[in-house]
């Protein structure tokens, strides 16, 4: 058995359950913060998503709880349900075959199931903060117990606007708890609210990784002035032609727009964003990861919870304020070894934010022009020859060659190819080619860093904003703790409470 987190001062039996998940070594922001917050110290955590952090806060906990006392003694914060789901997940990997239950509470799930489970007696609570305020105010959630505070993504709670809720939380928690705070920036109101709560902290840091060059090709499509993004869009995609990809967006309304549109150019395509119920996200999530969907519009916020292995590309329709936010998004692909490309959509306005980008990640994007009519049919054309190569090795070809036997008597070889040729890439030519007009020359060629690319060529290179309301959603009455019912069918027990 691998030694290195007994070392940290996990047990060996938790050591033994991470083995079995996989977890071979710890990473960076383990090694640091572990040691600290077995010891009793608040922390601070100053590290990306993706770095190990859940493991970090959470398997300490794990090794002090009291199970025997079935109260809450572990709340968990973070700013989004699937961050909250994430990290409820994660955790009961980690439990093993401990008897103790964790419950993720979020909105857009029944609250009432969830005071039930409260009510049964809950170990670790992992929630979103007005799910959390909700149930305080019900009475339903006591913190009287709580010995440990963990706030998940703290910058992102003040981007949402979370900071009063979570100090309000904070304010009820017992004076004696033990706080870690993990968070990617540290902006003003962060430190402030460290001052604040978290007593003389020990702050850990774990260095932003940067995109490596060998593993993610970043690539800029200039816009031309008075088009649109979502009409260069099309054929940009019909050239780079992603296996799989997340095209990120600023707001919902932008998401579900440019997916109408692309969906009615014939793509497989779905969108991604905080309007949609829980239920519909863990079916998008599930098809995207089944390769059902190829690709997804998705807004930041909503896209923490979209993580997919071996996706292709990453496509910044709109490019994001913050350079971390970046940095984010396109870490999403080129991951385990694999190659990926991160394209970025750049209007005229945009250039100096784009050069602002550059410097970040310390890496020249290869700045490209949209794609010509003639590149585009070239690899359409690319791509009918190489399902023509698979088809000739098939073994259903033997059933259409006595109708090439019988055309041949009439007809030459090469011209009755031709004409099988010329019935498939009509029927797969993007509709929308025939009526779009796209530029024959490529007008807006770009002044700096120009594409070799050749006309045929393939690249072969390694805020939810906008708030929607329903008018036919009614109001609920809250259910207070004592009217809260235990159904008789739930009363059966288990280790973890997978909501």
């Amino acid at each position: 058995m691998n030694p290195l987190f007994q070392e940290l001062g996990i047990s060996q039996e938790r050591a033994e359950q991470l083995e079995k998940l996989g977890f071979t070594e710890p990473t960076n922001i383990q090694k640091q913060a572990i040691p600290h917050l077995l010891d009793g110290r608040d922390v601070v955590g100053q590290s990306q998503t993706g770095t190990g952090k859940t493991a970090a806060f959470s398997l300490p906990i794990l090794e002090r709880l009291d199970i025997a006392q079935r109260t809450v003694q572990a709340l968990i914060l973070a700013p989004t349900r699937e961050l909250a789901i994430q990290v409820h997940s994660a955790i009961c990997n980690f439990v093993g075959k401990q008897r103790l239950r964790v419950l993720a509470t979020y909105g857009g799930q029944s609250i009432d199931r969830q005071i039930v489970q409260l009510k049964r007696g809950v170990h670790i609570v992992v929630g979103t903060p007005g799910r959390v305020i909700d149930l305080l105010e019900r009475g339903c959630l006591k913190l009287d117990d709580v010995k440990w505070f963990v706030l998940d993504e703290a910058d992102e709670m003040l981007s949402m606007g979370f900071i009063d809720d979570v100090e309000k939380i904070l304010s009820q928690a017992p004076k004696t708890r033990q706080t870690a705070l993990f968070s990617a920036t540290m902006p003003p109101s962060i430190r402030q609210l460290v001052n604040n709560f978290l007593n003389s902290p020990v702050t850990v840091t774990v260095q932003q990784p940067k995109a490596a060059p060998n593993k993610i090709n970043q690539l800029a499509y200039l816009i031309p002035r008075h088009w649109t993004k979502a009409r260069a869009l099309q054929p940009i995609l019909e050239m780079e032609d992603p296996e799989t990809a997340i095209i990120f967006v600023r707001t919902r309304r932008t998401a579900a727009e440019l997916t109408n549109q692309l969906q009615n150019a014939g793509h497989s395509v779905d969108e991604y964003h905080g309007d949609l119920s829980q239920q519909a996200r863990e079916r998008l999530l599930k098809r995207f990861r089944s390769r059902q969907v190829r690709w997804v519009v998705a807004t930041d916020i909503a896209a923490r919870g979209l993580d997919v292995s071996e996706l292709s590309h990453v496509i910044n329709f709109d490019l994001p304020d913050s350079q971390e936010t970046y940095v984010h998004r396109i870490g999403r692909t080129g991951r385990a070894g694999n190659e990926g490309t991160a394209i970025a959509l750049v209007q005229p306005f945009e250039r100096r934010k784009q050069q602002s980008l550059e410097r970040h990640v310390r890496q020249s994007w290869q700045v490209l022009s949209i794609p010509t009519r003639a590149q585009i049919e070239a690899r359409q054309l690319e791509k009918l020859q190489i399902q023509v190569r698979d088809t000739l090795t098939g073994e259903r070809l033997a059933s259409f060659l006595p109708i090439v036997s019988e055309l041949s008597e009439q007809y030459d070889a090469h011209a009755i190819a031709a004409a099988a040729l010329q019935m498939a890439y009509d029927q797969t030519r993007p509709s929308w080619l025939e009526t779009e007009e796209i530029p024959e020359e490529q007008f807006n060629k770009p002044k700096l860093r120009t594409s070799s690319r050749t006309s045929g060529g393939r690249h072969r290179s390694s805020g939810d904003g906008d708030k929607r309301t329903s008018n036919s959603s009614k109001p609920k009455l809250k259910t207070s703790c004592r009217e809260a019912s235990i159904s008789p069918s739930n009363n059966s027990d288990s280790n973890n409470t997978n909501d």
